[in-house]
């Protein structure tokens, strides 16, 4: 499985982007990523196999590349992530929890619809990447994180960085949890409850089955 923490606030948020995810570094062994946007610079991403070391060793180098007011982080018992996507609902980062059962019968439904699949995974297609192709067949995010919903067998939540902070969808069978906390000047979404009051960040609300919300710094609205 695997566990994510993402973060959006008036300041730079990069720390606590970095401890929260390592919070949930109980929760995968394989990958672990992080992605920030920052206005005017864009999306920066990096990815580390966790195999044999530990996150806040691979990652403590290199956060001074990382830049702005949002980002996503995951560890993941599964494939890289996250990956960055550029499509007509906008550019994008994404992270997943998730476990699909159907996803050969997904892939081939998405390469016949002239779809094509760059991330590999142990030569095997990226369950994250196969996910983002089915949100940008939507008309708009909501929409297309519903089409998720709706075609695969299994569960996903997941998380969305955009240009206009981070949208939270937990899977509608409600298998994964995601909780909300909020402190002066940020909101906080994540797999693992601990690491907010870590971060001084309060329990402001669990995520329901189904649910999608989007947080920017000021505030959170449900979608």
């Amino acid at each position: 499985m695997g566990g994510f923490f993402g973060t959006v606030s008036k300041t730079e948020c990069v720390t606590d982007l970095f401890y929260g995810t390592d919070y949930n570094s109980h929760l995968g062994t394989k990958r672990g990523g992080l992605a920030t946007y920052a206005k005017g610079e864009g999306f920066m991403r990096s990815i580390h196999n966790l195999e044999n070391s530990y996150f806040r060793t691979k990652f403590e180098l290199e956060l001074p590349k990382f830049k702005g007011n949002s980002g996503i982080g995951i560890i993941s018992d599964t494939d890289p992530q996250p990956i960055v996507i550029n499509s007509h609902l906008g550019k994008f980062a994404i992270v997943t929890v998730a476990k699909i059962q159907n996803i050969s019968e997904l892939e081939r439904d998405l390469l016949a619809a002239n779809m094509h699949f760059s991330e590999m995974s142990l030569g095997k297609t990226n369950p994250t990447e196969l996910i983002a192709l089915l949100i940008v067949q939507g008309k708009d995010f909501v929409d297309g994180i519903e089409n998720v919903f709706n075609k695969i067998k299994g569960s996903c939540s997941m998380l969305l960085l955009t240009e206009d902070g981070i949208i939270v969808a937990r899977d509608k069978w409600g298998r994964t949890p995601i909780v909300i906390g909020k402190k002066e000047g940020a909101y906080a979404a994540t797999s693992e409850s601990s690491s907010l009051p870590n971060l001084d960040y309060e329990i402001e609300k669990y995520v329901g089955p189904g649910e999608i919300i989007r947080l920017r710094a000021d505030g959170m609205d449900c979608l």
